[in-house]
């Protein structure tokens, strides 16, 4: 039995953070995988001035993330829908919200991922399309029969990111300040349904990070603690809530087939 898993995030390199550990444990199984990305990240970091041009950016970062999926060793429905990056919060909310809800009805996912109320990191892009995927998974769980079962906001958990700070403290760096633009804000364990061990494709997830190359991803983390930052992949429960359940290991672990 196929199962199916439809992730809607707003840049390249939000895919590989959020799910790509999660992938790489199924990639020898029947997974469906549809990656939806909203802008192509043309307003991003260009870490070496020999990968890409101001006007080339989006491109090459498109080109980027087809390569992170082969390095995870899957061939994904990848879908780019080329808004504005960084505008995302002025685009009309219907007229997103119609969109993803066109391509969820598509891709008839079991799982949907996308961003929570935070973003994890606050950006504006992330909250924008988090909220739009959110809503049109409703409109479309609601009006269909074999609608999808599960809606997953990805997450870093608060004991984690504490973890990571300490670590920092111990080597005389700064700790994370959730308040600066683009730091991870923490969500309170008991807040996280799905909690996915990670380590095992530690390895390939980093070499898929990597393929984003005009990112220069963790090049300001020290390489021991990189282990510490993809290590797990972590969710809160959308949808159906389960408040005070056992903690999920897996996003498809208690769907039929899984």
């Amino acid at each position: 039995m196929t199962r199916r898993l439809t992730a809607v995030f707003a840049h390249p390199d939000d895919d590989t953070y959020g799910v790509a550990g999660t992938v790489a444990l199924h990639r020898e199984e029947e997974v469906a995988l549809a990656i939806v990305l909203a802008t192509s990240g043309e307003t991003g970091r260009i870490f070496d001035d020999s990968l890409a041009t101001r006007d080339t950016l989006g491109a090459v970062r498109e080109a980027e993330d087809r390569s992170s999926w082969e390095e995870i060793g899957v061939v994904p429905d990848l879908r780019f829908l080329r808004h504005p990056d960084g505008g995302l919060a002025g685009i009309d909310r219907d007229d997103l919200v119609a969109e993803v809800e066109t391509i969820l009805r598509e891709t008839q996912p079991d799982v949907v991922v996308t961003f929570g109320p935070d973003g994890v990191t606050g950006h504006e892009d992330h909250v924008a399309i988090g909220a739009a995927t959110t809503e049109a998974f409703h409109r479309v769980r609601s009006s269909a029969a074999d609608g999808p079962r599960r809606l997953l906001h990805v997450a870093v958990r608060q004991s984690r990111l504490d973890r990571l700070d300490r670590l920092l403290r111990e080597r005389g760096m700064e700790p994370l300040d959730p308040t600066q633009p683009f730091a991870p804000r923490g969500v309170p364990d008991g807040r996280v349904g799905v909690v996915v061990d990670c380590s095992s494709a530690y390895g390939r997830k980093l070499e898929a990070l990597r393929r984003h190359r005009t990112q220069g991803e963790l090049e300001d983390v020290p390489f021991e603690l990189w282990p510490a930052l993809l290590g797990e992949e972590a969710f809160v429960l959308a949808w159906p809530e389960a408040a005070g359940a056992r903690v999920l290991s897996d996003v498809f672990e208690g769907l039929p087939g899984a």
